[in-house]
């Protein structure tokens, strides 16, 4: 049952016919004295809740209402709406516990959406599904978790993959906010279509809307030929927006045009275009913060949140380290040809101990240069603790030369020449020392003219 809260009987009857077309059964009540009575006899599955229901057009009533539906119970799915909408009172919503926000007069399929995300999600988090019941409906084949938090993550992008509504990944750097966007678009209907990554921090404002929407030949000194945008390979698909928080000023009202009227504009072209993508982002700054410090625009968060998943870190859910170690080891016998690696039960003990502030990905390099310096099949604590105290996650106090010593290139001259002679010109174990690919280092030998002698085993 949804109950519906507004004093206009037409809002009422609208919402209603609207809702029940949709195959829902729906309670109305035209006042909060009336919706608590309601409330207090029978949990709604979910709530439309107007602010206002007098003259006042505060919000004040709406918010009390929801501060005594939230003391009943505070898991059930709450909707504001209003016609004096503001992002003050969106905020102030959210942080009482509110779910969605939408403005009067209302699009009919974006109430529709909201509440059947919103009904999917709740029912998801009422259930408490096994690693092996996931795996059964969803495809969750990269994503190796058994921790009672991730799995409660997976159900929740199992629900909500099926729908279009926007999702935000937030989590510490490495702790795998890619890959649950990638699960999101593998399971959803646009399956087949493109799934479009974009990192945001690798585009300067000047770039942004010839990346994101494309140009035309002649649009600017250098466009000698038409380019597509990012938001057209998507079309149809899903587009990842990484590193959101990164984004600038100028940037952020491009990007939330496009959210809002799904057009945008091909630079150096006046034709609108039309896109149709399922739109996920992820970050690693806290964003409610940014828009408190005027960082980060109010409206284009509350544009991309309504489903949001927290990541928790790997030192949260240090149950799962062995198996991502166990992952890893699977993957790197065959790329080594070493098909009798593994890790000894103390040395796995060990693992699980570490803080690990680089996550998933710090882990993931640690096992990988253990391998490659180790000669044991069986890595032990110290093939390890070597590895991880020349870690970059550990070099908080590097001395570094002043400013206007050296140049950058000086340095990775040096850096270069330093791993291979340290690993006595073994191309791989220097490329993985220094963090880059075996490629990568050959590039930066030719480019720089070091001399060496390949020396692997």
């Amino acid at each position: 049952m949804i109950l519906i809260v507004d004093d206009d009987i037409a809002v009422r009857t609208s919402l209603a016919l609207l809702l029940e077309s949709a195959g829902n059964k729906v309670l109305t009540a035209e006042n909060a004295e009336d919706a608590l009575s309601i409330v207090s006899q029978q949990i709604p599955k979910l709530i439309i809740l107007d602010l206002n229901f007098s003259i006042d057009t505060s919000g004040k009533e709406g918010m009390e209402l929801l501060k005594n539906i939230r003391a009943i119970d505070s898991n059930v799915p709450v909707v504001l709406i209003t016609g004096w909408a503001s992002i003050d009172l969106a905020v102030q919503g959210m942080k009482l516990g509110a779910n969605d926000f939408i403005n009067k007069p209302w699009n009919n399929d974006h109430v529709l959406q909201s509440v059947k995300t919103l009904l999917e999600l709740h029912t998801a988090r009422t259930k408490n599904s096994t690693r092996r019941q996931l795996d059964q409906q969803y495809n969750f084949s990269q994503i190796i978790a058994e921790d009672p938090v991730m799995l409660s993550i997976l159900e929740t992008i199992g629900q909500v993959a099926g729908t279009d509504a926007s999702v935000l990944i937030l989590g510490e750097s490495g702790t795998g906010k890619e890959l649950i966007a990638e699960a999101i678009h593998e399971n959803s209907l646009r399956r087949n279509k493109p799934f479009v990554k974009v990192n945001l921090g690798g585009i300067s404002s000047s770039l942004f809307e010839s990346e994101l929407f494309g140009h035309v030949r002649g649009a600017f000194t250098d466009a000698r030929f038409d380019r597509t945008g990012r938001f057209e390979m998507a079309h149809k698909g899903t587009i990842f927006l990484d590193e959101i928080g990164e984004l600038e000023a100028g940037s952020q009202v491009k990007l939330l045009r496009v959210l809002q009227d799904r057009t945008y504009e091909v630079l150096g072209s006046s034709r609108s275009k039309m896109v149709d993508a399922r739109v996920v982002c992820a970050t690693n700054k806290n964003l409610l913060e940014m828009v408190g410090a005027g960082t980060f625009r109010e409206d284009l968060l509350y544009r991309i949140n309504l489903i949001t998943i927290h990541l928790p870190p790997l030192r949260e859910r240090k149950g799962d380290i062995p198996l991502l170690v166990n992952f890893f080891i699977d993957n790197l016998k065959e790329i080594y040809s070493r098909p009798y690696l593994s890790v000894s039960v103390a040395a796995m003990k060990w693992l699980q101990q570490l803080e690990l502030p680089g996550n998933i990905r710090q882990l993931k390099n640690l096992v990988e240069r253990s391998i490659l310096v180790s000669k044991s099949n069986e890595l032990g604590i110290d093939d390890f603790k070597t590895q991880l105290e020349i870690s970059p996650a550990k070099k908080q106090n590097i001395r570094l030369p002043g400013v206007g010593s050296i140049t950058l290139e000086e340095m990775e001259i040096e850096m270069v020449k330093r791993a291979m002679n340290f690993h006595h010109n073994k191309i791989t174990k220097a490329a993985a020392s220094l963090g880059i690919t075996r490629n990568a280092l050959y590039r930066r030998l030719e480019k720089y003219q070091i001399p060496f002698n390949d020396d692997e085993d």
